[in-house]
């Protein structure tokens, strides 16, 4: 008797469905979700921090041989509709011109009460949209009264700096690095430090990686582009402290979120902190969420810093240099805290903290040593 046998390839038992699930599981169905939703933020973030620049309150100050005319010109200037400006009142054009050297004001107008030329003091490496803006503003007032203005430009961005805007990329580039840099750190070995000791080595070795970032990235903008004029060491060190901020923020979020504290670290850093950072348009001609936060994130704090060095002595650059030193504490201590609160909890899953994690099964191949009967 011959028994005859089926050749052809039985099927998934729970039909279409049931592949599918096996292809996408629901880990993996959330996490694409949650790329959607960064993406979309990303797209609302940029377009509505730039779609629409204007100026509001730009600080300019306002000096005349005559003090009375120049408290008259800054109350004019201050009754502007929508308030483009933020004017102040000087004691003369010495006072003025140190406002500005100091990053307290953007610009200055000295006025000439004997003549009908005026001149406005602004500072290209504050950035060119900011300096334009001023121009525009005050130009328009001095064209109403029949008077005109001559632009002087009292620190001027570099001619390798096109529109000041070397200082912004340079930082992107520092913020980038430390993300990548913490990222590839953590998920060598399993997106959770498994204990104390990995995540002091991981963050050891992100301070080498800074250290050698912020020089290389120095060097490139200085003396090998000469896009940065300013201390090549003072460069050094904002960049060491920007990548090894940017890196502890992500080591952070990645101890508290597992893999989706990447995409935390890229929302805060990338699509709220490059569009706020003053770059392309200073926090002045920004709309007010993305002028709000722009100073308490890493790339604002940065490139504010770097063009203070680059073009203002260093002036204004405490403030911003103490943020990022804050986010680094912070994200070293997070970092720490988390790998003490998981050595007390040795059963911990390690992985995205999403559905389908299975804690008895590697993820990473550091997984191994927290599963050795795996």
């Amino acid at each position: 008797m011959i028994q005859r046998t089926d050749s052809t390839p039985a099927g998934p038992s729970g039909g279409f469905l049931a592949e599918v699930k096996d292809a996408v599981t629901a880990r993996a169905a959330l996490l694409v979700l949650g790329v959607l939703a960064l993406q979309l933020a990303f797209i609302t973030s940029y377009i509505g921090a730039f779609h629409h620049p204007e100026p509001h309150e730009i600080p300019l100050a306002v000096a005349s041989p005559v003090e009375q005319v120049a408290r008259q010109s800054a109350q004019r200037l201050d009754g502007l509709p929508g308030r483009p400006l933020d004017p102040r009142a000087v004691e003369n054009e010495v006072a003025a011109v140190t406002l500005v050297q100091n990053r307290e004001v953007d610009g200055a107008l000295v006025i000439d009460p004997e003549g009908t030329t005026d001149r406005l003091l602004v500072a290209g490496g504050a950035g060119a949209s900011l300096s334009q803006a001023l121009e525009e503003v005050v130009g328009a007032v001095e064209k109403a009264q029949g008077r005109t203005v001559r632009v002087v430009d009292v620190a001027p961005a570099a001619q390798g700096d096109a529109r000041g805007l070397s200082s912004f990329y340079l930082v992107v580039g520092w913020c980038v690095g430390g993300y990548l840099c913490a990222a590839i750190l953590a998920i060598s070995a399993g997106a959770r430090p498994a204990n104390i000791h990995r995540a002091v080595i991981r963050l050891g070795a992100l301070l080498l990686y800074s250290l050698a970032a912020g020089l290389l990235g120095a060097v490139i903008a200085g003396p090998v582009l000469d896009a940065l004029p300013g201390s090549l060491v003072a460069l050094w060190g904002l960049g060491t402290l920007v990548v090894f901020a940017v890196g502890a923020i992500t080591l952070a979020f990645q101890g508290l979120a597992g893999v989706v504290g990447i995409g935390l670290a890229i929302l805060l850093v990338v699509v709220f902190g490059n569009p706020s950072a003053g770059g392309a348009y200073p926090y002045p001609l920004l709309p007010p969420f993305w002028s709000a936060i722009g100073p308490a994130l890493p790339p604002g704090a940065g490139t504010y810093t770097a063009r203070s060095i680059a073009y203002f002595h260093g002036n204004g650059a405490l403030g911003p240099m103490l943020v990022l030193a804050a986010w680094a504490v912070a994200g070293a201590a997070v970092t720490l805290g988390c790998a003490v609160v998981r050595r007390g909890r040795p059963g911990a899953a390690v992985g995205s903290g999403l559905p389908d994690d299975d804690p008895s099964v590697p993820r990473f191949a550091g997984d191994a040593e927290e599963h050795p009967e795996a």
